[in-house]
């Protein structure tokens, strides 16, 4: 009798866990603009600048790579503003 009752269970939860009638797409929220992934992505590269300067001052990068590394993030921030200011509705 424990072992119908276990089994049950078990097929009830390979059932609740893989019915294909349950999924969802992951994403059901509405699509986003380029406009919208820019300012994202504009936060995203504006908080690795301030953690890069943290790290840094923190010691735990050389000042060369600290350069290069802050270079290219401002040069991808410069890039996304430019493309943002195209996008922007006037």
């Amino acid at each position: 009798m424990i072992f119908f009752i276990c089994a049950m269970l078990t097929v009830a939860c390979f059932f609740y866990v893989f019915n294909p009638s349950r999924s969802r797409p992951a994403d059901a929220g509405e699509p986003k603009g380029r406009l919208a992934y820019l300012h994202e992505r504009k936060d995203v590269v504006y908080e690795n600048l301030r953690d890069l300067n943290f790290e840094f001052k923190a010691g735990k990068f050389p000042e060369a790579d600290y350069i290069a590394m802050r270079a290219a993030l401002e040069d991808e921030a410069a890039a996304i503003l430019a493309e943002m200011d195209t996008l922007a509705p006037r």
